[in-house]
């Protein structure tokens, strides 16, 4: 038996209606996404402020001498700026 042409029209514009919901759930699913990484972006710089402010005010303290927060961060800067911003030497490259 075959489906008549008004069955297939049916089968036709329910199969696009359901394309259109998939990429629909796909673009919501992106944005959803996208948000949770801006936030986690934000939460992980929010972080970064906090620590930098316990160390800056632990080293007017006196609690960190300036040789011990040079030793942290002689290995972890490696641009150029960031290491003139602290007053270390540029690094020589290999």
């Amino acid at each position: 038996m075959t489906p008549t042409p008004k069955l297939d029209e049916r089968i036709g514009t329910l199969e696009e209606k359901l394309a259109e919901l998939k990429r629909r759930q796909q673009r919501i699913e992106a944005r959803k996404l996208a948000l949770q990484t801006r936030r986690d972006r934000k939460v992980e710089t929010r972080k970064k402020i906090l620590i930098g402010g316990v160390v800056l005010d632990r080293l007017a303290a006196g609690q960190l001498t300036d040789s011990e927060l040079r030793t942290w961060l002689e290995p972890a800067l490696t641009a150029a700026a960031d290491r003139l911003l602290f007053g270390l030497t540029e690094r020589r490259r290999r």
